[in-house]
Order: structure tokens, then C-alpha cells, then sequence
């Protein structure tokens, strides 16, 4: 292909489509020849990638079939809108429909961890793998409550790696191996601290620095290793649905929970940093934590039963994740 020549036959409608793309307003007739250009430039587009593929013109000419295709079919713009819908229908639709995978995960962390902890505080061996008396002792006495320092910095620490562990948590579960990996690290080592304190005497010391932020902290990771463990089960079960559009749409779904637990985190952070390691009373501090884990669960078995018996799953509307075909069965 002479691309010369090429051009110069067809610039002509390119620079037309260019100009009506531009138009902000088109009447019918224009709308009319955009759509038909739109079809003829691609088809040029097309024909420059397999005979002659000139980058720079495969560059141009994708640009301008991008913005053609934009202008003919629109563009979503977000809006407060959008913010209102995922926060109040997307994200709870998502939560609730993987509400007993959490409570399986909560149940099967708080056996391990209970577990490590006993194993820990009644075996004098296991003791002894948490180190030497003299950094155990400082750990228990010092190290521990010194590491709940109040502040907006220590939030922000916590928030941001909190956040980052949920996420690998969730986007590896198609392995089945990451969330249960993270799941049984994280109550191993919750447990077997715990052991330590209270084989210190310790243990009211423990769950009094644990539970403020702890209560909502720890169910954002049960519900992250739900939703890892549930695209992981999808991939292994994906029902009448084809593999790749069950695992597809679960994904989707999915996501909008690990973007969610981003928010329920900043809020663990805030208590963690803020509440925590304050000198209000026990009793106060622990009460928050109650307080904000009882909204969490208020917030997603309220209005994700709403959204759901709604017909909701917290994937994105069809028009935006692609239209799929019917399948039987």
C-alpha cells in the first residue's frame, strides 16, 4: 500500500469526521454523516494495520475513531450521583451477599486464633518461640501500648497498609491460597500475642488495646478473605453461568468491596489512631468500637438486603460492563 497516496484520497473525510467531532451541537443530517465517517475511517484504520502499518497513522487514526466513537455513543461523566449510588446501593448489595462467607471466615480465624493463643499461654515451648523472657517482658510492659501512640500520622500509616493488605487479600483469591494464607497468618499472630500477654497477666491490658479499633478492623479483613475466597469459589462452581463471565462478574462485584473496605479501614484508622491509645476510659474506648462495628453491620444488612431484593449484586450496570446473552439454565 501506498500510504502517500492513501491519504491523500481519504484525508478529506478525516478531517471532516475531525471537524464534526469538535461540533459541540450536530443536526441530524451531521449526526447522520458522523456515524457513517465514523464506520469509513475505522474501516481505513483496519486497512492501515494490516497492509501497511505506518505507526504514526495507526496513531492518529485511533485517536480520531476514539473520539469518534465517544462522540456517537457518549461519555459517562462521574458525578455526585455516582458517589450516592455505589455508597448507598453498589457497595452494601455487595457486602450482603457475601455475609456468610464472612461470618464462615470470622469463625474460622477466631478458632485459630483462640487456639495459638491457648497454645501459647499454657505450653511453656510455645512461649518461648516469642522470644527471650527479657524481649517478651518488654513487650508486654512497654512495646505493645507504646505502639498505640494517638496521632493523625500513625492513622495514616495504619489506613494506608490495612488497605493494602485487604486488597492483595481479595485480588489473589482466585488462588484460594492468599486469603487463606493471610486469613491464618493474621490470627495466628493475634492469637499467640494475646497468649503472651496473658501468660504476663496481661490479657484485660490486651483486649482493652485490641478491641476500639480491632472490632471493625478485623471484620474488614473477614470480609476481604470472604471476597477472595468467594471469586476463588466462583472460579471452582460458576453455576449456569460460563466460567469466564461468572468469574467476570463476581470480580466486578467484588472490587467494589475491596474499594469500600478502603473507607471502613479509614475509619478503623481513625478509632486506632485517635480512641485507642488515648486516655479516655476502657469502657468509652471499648464502646466505640462496638458502636462502629454495629453501623457497619447496620449499613450493610439494611440497605444490602434493600439493594439486593432490588436486583443489585454490586457489578456495574449492564451498559457499562457490556452487554452479555442470555444462557439457559
Amino acid at each position: 500500500m501506498d500510504l502517500d497516496a492513501f491519504e491523500r484520497a481519504r484525508s478529506a473525510d478525516w478531517a471532516r469526521l475531525d471537524a464534526l467531532v469538535r461540533q459541540r451541537r450536530r443536526t441530524g443530517a451531521e449526526a447522520d454523516e458522523l456515524v457513517r465517517l465514523y464506520q469509513a475511517v475505522a474501516t481505513d484504520l483496519s486497512s492501515v494495520r494490516s497492509a501497511a502499518p505506518d505507526p504514526e497513522m495507526v496513531t492518529r487514526l485511533s485517536m480520531l475513531v476514539g473520539r469518534a466513537r465517544a462522540a456517537i455513543a457518549g461519555t459517562h461523566e462521574p458525578s455526585w450521583r455516582d458517589v450516592t449510588a455505589f455508597v448507598m446501593v453498589a457497595l452494601p448489595a455487595a457486602l450482603y451477599r457475601i455475609r456468610w462467607w464472612t461470618v464462615g471466615v470470622m469463625a474460622a480465624f477466631l478458632v485459630l486464633s483462640i487456639t495459638a493463643g491457648v497454645w501459647v499461654a499454657t505450653q511453656p515451648e510455645a512461649l518461648a518461640s516469642m522470644g527471650t523472657p527479657s524481649q517478651r517482658e518488654q513487650y508486654v510492659e512497654e512495646s505493645f501500648a507504646e505502639y498505640y501512640a494517638p496521632g493523625a500520622g500513625f492513622a495514616a500509616m495504619v489506613w494506608t497498609n490495612n488497605a493494602w493488605l485487604t486488597a492483595v487479600c481479595i485480588a489473589t483469591g482466585i488462588t484460594g491460597i492468599g486469603p487463606v494464607y493471610f486469613q491464618a497468618s493474621n490470627a495466628i499472630n493475634v492469637g499467640a500475642t494475646g497468649g503472651m500477654m496473658a501468660s504476663y497477666g496481661e490479657l484485660d491490658v490486651f483486649l482493652q488495646l485490641i478491641a476500639p479499633h480491632g472490632l471493625l478492623e478485623l471484620t474488614a479483613v473477614f470480609v476481604a478473605g470472604a471476597a477472595g475466597l468467594r471469586i476463588f469459589w466462583t472460579w471452582i462452581d460458576p453455576g449456569p453461568r460460563t466460567r469466564g463471565r461468572a468469574l467476570a462478574e463476581e470480580a466486578r462485584a467484588l472490587f467494589t468491596v475491596a474499594i469500600g473496605l478502603v473507607g471502613v479501614l479509614a475509619v478503623s484508622g481513625l478509632v486506632e489512631g485517635f480512641v485507642t491509645g488515648s486516655a479516655l476510659p476502657w469502657v468509652v474506648k471499648v464502646s466505640i468500637g462496638v458502636l462502629v462495628l454495629a453501623a457497619f453491620w447496620t449499613y450493610t444488612l439494611v440497605l444490602g438486603r434493600r439493594a439486593v431484593r432490588a436486583g443489585h449484586t454490586g457489578d456495574l450496570e449492564a451498559d457499562r460492563a457490556g452487554y452479555v446473552l442470555a444462557t439457559a439454565g
